[in-house]
């Protein structure tokens, strides 16, 4: 979804279902920086009725999923669509078709090893052009419904004209752009203080008073951040 920005613009996916591993949130850029956190990333994964994680327990239902894009001289748009599954392939796909009009298939897949690491991850996105027969859209249908296991698919190869080949046939499809993903944070100190500044002077005076400082954790990379009294008095200042 990313990958369909332009620029410098951003995108922010939000799922809050009522399951144990609480919000899902994860952002990333048209370059490929992608980053992301759970509330509780500890929480035991439990197999559902086809031996596979189940997914939609962790998240649980009812929820929502929201996307967020915030665009270069524009206000941000979002929409949100209530969750329908818990498996989020089939939720982003609702929520291409509910929320932007646009009918899309999305699969997403994680193979874990015995060890709860991950083995491989992966998933696509298939949208048709405007004016495609539906002979091309049922033949496609098709092909993803004839698929198998994802998991098994991404994992057999790091080749991604293998998983094209299987979605859409051998040799129907051109790839007009590559691009690498990797997780990337842009916090900062400097960032985080501006965030402060926005609180109630009260609240941070009392930072000052009782705590003698702060301490901030990204909740996306874990990365801490330490706040003297003298910088929340500057930051005091800059209100």
């Amino acid at each position: 979804m990313s990958a369909n920005l332009k620029g410098e613009d951003r995108i922010l996916v939000q799922i809050k279902g009522s399951g144990p591993i609480g919000l899902i949130a994860c952002d990333g850029d048209t370059h490929g920086r992608i980053r992301g956190y759970v509330t509780n990333p500890k929480v035991a994964l439990e197999l559902n009725s086809k031996g596979k994680i189940d997914v939609a327990g962790a998240v649980g239902l009812p929820g929502s999923l929201k996307v967020s894009k915030y665009i270069a001289d524009s206000d941000p748009f979002t929409g949100q669509v209530d969750l329908i599954s818990g498996e989020l392939g089939e939720d982003f796909t609702y929520y291409m078709a509910v929320s932007e009009q646009t009918p899309s298939s999305i699969g997403l897949s994680v193979l874990v090893n015995p060890d709860e690491t991950v083995q491989s991850a992966g998933g696509f996105m298939i949208q048709v052009l405007p004016g495609t027969s539906e002979e091309v859209i049922d033949q496609l249908e098709a092909k993803i419904k004839s698929l198998g296991s994802l998991s098994d698919l991404i994992d057999g190869s790091d080749d991604i004209r293998e998983l094209l080949d299987s979605l859409v046939g051998s040799n129907n499809s051109r790839i007009l752009v590559e691009q690498s993903v990797e997780f990337s944070c842009p916090c900062s100190k400097e960032r985080f203080a501006q965030s402060m500044a926005a609180l109630d002077p009260k609240t941070i005076q009392v930072m000052i008073d009782e705590d003698k400082g702060a301490e901030v954790i990204c909740q996306y990379c874990n990365a801490v951040y330490q706040f003297s009294e003298a910088d929340l008095r500057d930051i005091l200042d800059q209100q």
